[in-house]
């Protein structure tokens, strides 16, 4: 049996957390995502903010990326002032993530963003983001329902070509695309639902939570294209 991919996730890291008679600081991710990975073939690791110089050395043990959903982006990463309606900052999640991100770049590491973490890909490449808007978030903590239409031509409409319902959660979005994305899905109020880069880059965002659904593709293209990089050697990181 030839080994699964191995695919990193990064994930939250939050005080005061309660499991059992404990409750302590913790390292956490929805299972929804790992069981994802799993059952698209690929083998999950989680990777809690660290500092972001170990990185480039974190991305290069990989064969695939995901960036997972979470907390909003701090505005003074994109050179904006916070909205009222913006969240707290999570600066050392957003820097580890930004430096995850900057490193599966540099390496052609297959990447996948997954709300949050389209949102900080598009930062990452000098795009910006629309700090509130409404009708994407039913209620608090319950995922809510829309859907999405693929744009003609993109790796996003090969993946998946027909319009679909997608679970949803979220209040910000991308407004000025960063550095080569293009837009490769839309609500239908025209809010930007899925970016990516152009071959041969392998980077992909989508504004919805696919953990939180059945629909397996998206995740499976992830795994796909990291077969070049699981048929040969994995570069060893420098030590």
């Amino acid at each position: 049996m030839s080994a699964r991919p191995l695919i990193g996730i990064s994930t939250y890291a939050e005080s005061g957390v309660r499991w059992g008679v404990w409750r302590l600081d913790a390292a956490l991710l929805p299972a929804g995502y790992p069981r994802l990975v799993q059952r698209a073939g690929g083998l999950a690791a989680m990777l809690p903010p660290d500092a972001p110089e170990q990185a480039a050395a974190t991305v290069a043990r990989l064969d695939g990326l995901v960036v997972a959903g979470g907390p909003d982006v701090e505005p003074v990463r994109y050179g904006a002032e916070p909205d009222p309606r913006t969240g707290p900052p999570a600066r050392a999640r957003d820097a580890w993530e930004l430096a995850l991100i900057e490193a599966a770049l540099d390496r052609g590491v297959p990447l996948l963003g997954i709300c949050r973490g389209m949102q900080l890909l598009n930062v990452a490449l000098g795009g910006t983001l629309v700090q509130h808007i409404d009708g994407h978030a039913e209620e608090p903590g319950a995922f809510g329902h829309h859907p999405v239409k693929p744009a003609p031509g993109t790796r996003y409409a090969d993946i998946v070509p027909e319009q679909t319902s997608v679970p949803t959660y979220h209040h910000q979005s991308v407004d000025r695309l960063g550095t080569d994305l293009i837009p490769s899905a839309y609500a239908e109020d025209g809010t930007v639902e899925a970016i990516e880069l152009p071959a041969p880059a392998w980077a992909l965002g989508v504004q919805w939570h696919p953990e939180m659904g059945t629909d397996v593709r998206v995740m499976r293209a992830l795994i796909k294209a990291t077969q070049p990089r699981t048929a040969g050697s994995r570069a060893s990181p420098s030590v």
